[in-house]
């Protein structure tokens, strides 16, 4: 059985092969099982077994002389191989989210275990639990204090990035579990509220890490444990969460059908105009990475209207919905149209957005200042995309997000036709001194 477990895991590098991509995108087993022997080592005989094929059959469709049609055996070779479903424009298989593993005692029946990773060592836990025991039982102040850290968390993601607020959330996560041990009635109630944000948190972190699979795995408890106590706005929430994972990992389908979700699970439980506005643009990212105008024209004036319906009503929106503002709606429509390629459109949204954001929301005007110069750069505007450009690395670095700092490596790329622009030479120069 050890032997059969071996070569389950296909390398990273194969996974990010071009040549490997495009022969999924277009199911070609002939040259995919071909790339597996090569590439990870897996030799026709082993690959009949991970199938359930006849080496025959294995080696007739490498050969170019029987393909794959059938469904249920494209599925079956995904499972065996290990090969990601999405890269197959199959739905995500069972095996890549696995189950959390479960810590005895810590997390009650009714709410599914948070993934955490394995960094601590037995005795500090050992102690963990001992210091959990001498703080008693959770009370009403406990949950303010807890609140009132989500609120926090939130607000330093904002200014400096998610990805080193993780060990934190991660932490208070295992407290929370630990209180809900010994809580009851309401009190356990929004216990399991505060888990559910501290997990769609502790997701977000990953995300911005650009760590996609645990950023995946984060979310989907979230969304159980919002589910497990009725909440269905935070399930929406979740959902528009996943909906942006999915278009940033080049699921773009996925992305439409998780934002079309979460306003399902919102209109479920009484439409919230300010959520839906929020959730309807989530939409439109998604739509204008496919390309589809039409439907993300669409989604953005559905998202216009709700918002002009939520006004005089925003106090009533859930607290995690108050970030989206009439500046942040102005900003993301302009973002919506530069995905889409309408940069024309795009540029001047962007620019009034970034006239008007707080100084301090330093990651979300780096993300805007990168496609404020993406819009500047379509449209021919060499100077002005270069300043945006620098205004998007002078802040990316001063805050620890390589989802941000991605994007400026990317604008590098796409500035290299004009490398011997002064301005392109002036913009790498300060790269160079900002990111090495």
């Amino acid at each position: 059985m050890a032997r059969s477990q071996t070569h389950r895991a296909l390398p990273a590098e194969l996974l990010a092969n071009a040549e490997w991509q495009e022969a999924c995108r277009g199911r070609d087993f002939a040259r995919i099982f071909r790339l597996v022997k090569v590439k990870a080592g897996i030799y026709p005989s082993r690959i009949a077994a991970l199938c359930g094929m006849t080496p025959s059959r294995v080696g007739e469709i490498m050969a170019g002389r029987r393909g794959l049609a059938h469904i249920d055996v494209i599925e079956r070779v995904a499972d065996g191989l290990r090969i990601p479903g999405a890269l197959l424009g199959l739905a995500h298989r069972p095996w890549e989210i696995p189950a959390p593993a479960r810590t005895e005692g810590r997390w009650p029946e009714s709410v599914p275990a948070v993934p955490v990773q394995p960094q601590r060592t037995e005795s500090a836990e050992e102690l963990d639990d001992l210091l959990a025991l001498a703080d008693g039982r959770a009370t009403r102040s406990t949950l303010t204090a807890l609140r009132s850290s989500v609120e926090d968390y939130w607000r330093r993601d904002n200014a400096h990035g998610g990805a080193t607020l993780r060990p934190a959330v991660l932490g208070h996560l295992r407290y929370v579990a630990r209180l809900l041990d010994s809580a009851e009635g309401g009190l356990r109630h929004d216990l399991q509220g505060v888990a559910a944000e501290l997990t769609r948190l502790s997701g977000w972190a990953y995300f911005d890490a650009r760590q996609y699979s645990a950023a995946r795995i984060h979310f989907t408890q979230a969304l159980k444990l919002s589910h497990t106590r009725g909440d269905g706005l935070f399930m929406a929430n979740v959902l528009s969460c996943m909906s942006l994972l999915a278009t940033y990992d080049g699921n773009p389908n996925d992305a439409v059908t998780l934002a079309c979700r979460a306003q399902d699970a919102a209109r479920a439980v009484g439409e919230q105009p300010l959520v839906m506005s929020m959730l309807h643009l989530r939409e439109a990212f998604a739509h204008a990475s496919l390309r589809d105008a039409e439907a993300c024209r669409q989604a953005v004036d559905r998202s216009r209207d709700q918002y002009e319906r939520s006004r005089g009503h925003e106090a009533e929106a859930p607290d995690w919905v108050q970030y989206f503002d009439e500046t942040k709606l102005l900003v993301d429509t302009g973002i919506a149209y530069a995905r889409l390629g309408e940069p024309a459109r795009a540029e001047p949204l962007i620019t009034e957005g970034l006239r008007r954001e707080n100084a301090d929301q330093q990651r979300g005007r780096a993300l805007h200042a990168y496609w404020l110069a993406t819009a500047q750069l379509k449209l021919g505007k060499l100077d002005e995309a270069c300043t945006s450009a620098g205004l998007a690395l002078d802040l990316t670095a001063t805050i620890d997000s390589p989802r941000v700092s991605g994007h400026v490596r990317e604008l590098h790329r796409r500035l290299l036709p004009y490398a011997r622009e002064a301005p392109v030479l002036a913009f790498e120069q300060r790269m160079r001194d900002a990111l090495g």
